[in-house]
Formats: structure tokens, C-alpha cells, sequence
């Protein structure tokens, strides 16, 4: 499993960026996927998650600002994001996780420890 970010940035307060995740090495319709962010000093916190027929759960935090979506084909996890805050700022994550022969294809988690696959991260930052 292979997950690279991209997209990250400098933004000002209430600006926008989109971040995209390529995905390779698995078969993307047996795993949910998510967007994770940590802070310096701060756990690292589930953003969203998209099950594999597209339900999504998004922390209160940023319900309403971001939204994540996936292209199944292309293979291609992305999470766009609205209105930034400062508090948004941090390293973000995507991560993968197989499903079980027990998981419905509506279910995703937010947890960290649920995902197995992580990508190296790509820091959006935001300040005027």
C-alpha cells in the first residue's frame, strides 16, 4: 500500500485548499479511507472518512467546511477545504484500511487506530 499526499500550503484565514492522496498497490474498493491532521504538541485527530460506496463522517470541527470525496478509478482520495481557520493548521494525513468480510461498504471510522496505512503527510498552514 503506497498513499502520497499533495496539495497542502500557506493560506490566509478563510481561504481554500484542496489535498489529494494517490493511492496505489491495493485494491481501493476493498478499504474505506480517511483524512487525519495533527498539531504540534496535539494527538492526531480523524478530519474525515469515506466508506467505499461514499458515506461520509466528518469531525464537528470542520462539518460544513470540508468535504471529502473519492474517484474510484483514478484511485485518488481528495479533501477539500473551505473557510480555513488557524486552528486548522497542522500535518495532514491519509490512511487507508481494509475492509473485513464483516464490513458493510456504508461504514468508515474517524479513529486513528483503525488504519494500518499511512501516508507521509503534507502541512497546510494557515496565517495572515
Amino acid at each position: 500500500v503506497e498513499l502520497v499526499e499533495s496539495g497542502g500550503g500557506l493560506v490566509q484565514p478563510g481561504g481554500s485548499l484542496r489535498l489529494s492522496c494517490a493511492a496505489s498497490g491495493f485494491h481501493y474498493g476493498d478499504y474505506y479511507m480517511g483524512w487525519f491532521r495533527q498539531a504540534p504538541g496535539k494527538e492526531r485527530e480523524g478530519v474525515a472518512c469515506i466508506a467505499a460506496d461514499g458515506t461520509t463522517k466528518y469531525a464537528e470541527s470542520v462539518q460544513g467546511r470540508f468535504t471529502i470525496s473519492q474517484d474510484n478509478a483514478a484511485k485518488t482520495l481528495s479533501l477539500q477545504m473551505n473557510n480555513l481557520k488557524p486552528e486548522d493548521t497542522a500535518m495532514y494525513y491519509c490512511a487507508a484500511r481494509r475492509r473485513s468480510p464483516y464490513t458493510s461498504v456504508w461504514y468508515c471510522s474517524r479513529r486513528t487506530s483503525d488504519f494500518n496505512d499511512w501516508g507521509q503527510g503534507t502541512q497546510v498552514t494557515v496565517s495572515s
